[in-house]
């Protein structure tokens, strides 16, 4: 099933979507917020897979046209955002451009962060930033939502406990960033506001493009328009999601609720494009020197989904411009 929150409140309205993003149907009845669906998942997940099943047969009545832009993300704020750094061949790419080289310990202990989630965008809303000279970057992800997550959880049991999948675009400043990791207490500034996919969907929704623990499709990328990337988010991705989960669950358990995204989705073969700007001003830099392409400016638009073989959007598009911030009212 497809389930998305109706800009209403902190924390949205429930939906359930339609398979092919046509209708959705308010379920206040069953969970009235994601979050309260989460947690009481065992209970509440047969109740709206009901109303999914009839809502693709066409015999839900309280049915209405589904609006991508009146939603907030799935989850407008949640109680856990860790976001790993999956794809380990982008993490080389970063450190070759700088001369740097990448320790062993990269290819076999995850790297992540831990993001702010108190006020994710929808994936319609603007990205809001006071100066261009921030160095304002796009990356395309994916994501993955749980419940209760034991401390210590193995990757073998960490599986099981993936309820949704989702894109994300993790908004970056990358002019901040080099600032805060100089100090040796990681991203604050520089990690603003991310945004997630119109819909965020059940596993069995992904049929063979999910194997358990990662997701076998390109995710593809336009800036202003152009075609920017359409790497495979399956190919690559050294660390997949049940490893990333018990990476984050190593010290501490994971609430119902909890976002876990993979990273900017990167491929060894170039030939797809990228995910991020950063990424291809390291491939510049390291070909001619010097990057070429500017970081985003006030006006210019990205656009991040996923589709199946059949050329669905399987959650709808993370459609933002840039625009510039006048500061508080």
């Amino acid at each position: 099933m497809k389930l998305a929150s109706l800009k209403r409140g902190r924390d949205g309205l429930l939906l359930v979507v339609s398979r092919d993003l046509k209708k959705a149907v308010a379920v206040p009845n069953i969970a009235p917020t994601m979050q309260a669906a989460l947690d009481d998942w065992a209970e509440i997940a047969p109740q709206l897979a009901e109303v999914s099943e009839k809502l693709n047969a066409g015999s839900e009545v309280d049915a209405h046209d589904f609006d991508q832009s009146a939603v907030a993300s799935p989850l407008p704020r949640a109680y856990q955002w860790a976001d790993g750094s999956a794809y380990v061949n982008h993490v080389e790419l970063v450190r070759k451009a700088r001369g740097a080289e990448m320790p062993p310990s990269f290819w076999t202990d995850p790297l992540m962060y831990q993001g702010g989630s108190d006020a994710f965008l929808g994936p319609r809303d603007d990205i809001a930033a006071a100066s261009e000279d921030w160095g304002i970057d796009f990356e395309g992800e994916v994501a993955v939502i749980v419940d209760d997550v034991q401390m210590g959880v193995s990757p073998d049991s960490a599986a099981g406990h993936i309820k949704l999948v989702m894109l994300v675009n993790d908004v970056s400043l990358r002019n901040l960033i080099p600032g805060e990791l100089g100090k040796g207490f990681g991203f604050f500034q520089g990690k603003p506001s991310s945004a997630f996919s119109p819909v965020a969907v059940t596993p069995d929704e992904l049929g063979d493009a999910w194997d358990g623990g990662k997701l076998h499709r390109p995710l593809v990328c336009h800036l202003n328009g152009g075609l920017f990337g359409e790497p495979d988010a399956g190919t690559d991705m050294t660390f997949d999601f049940p490893a990333l989960i018990a990476h984050a669950a190593k010290s501490r358990p994971l609430g119902a609720g909890a976002i876990v995204g993979s990273g900017t989705v990167s491929n060894v073969d170039r030939s797809k494009g990228s995910c991020c700007l950063a990424e291809k001003r390291m491939l510049e830099t390291i070909e001619s020197g010097k990057p070429e392409t500017p970081f985003m400016r006030f006006g210019d638009r990205i656009r991040i989904e996923m589709f199946d073989e059949a050329g669905d959007s399987l959650f709808g598009a993370i459609d933002q411009q840039v625009v510039s911030y006048a500061g508080p009212a």
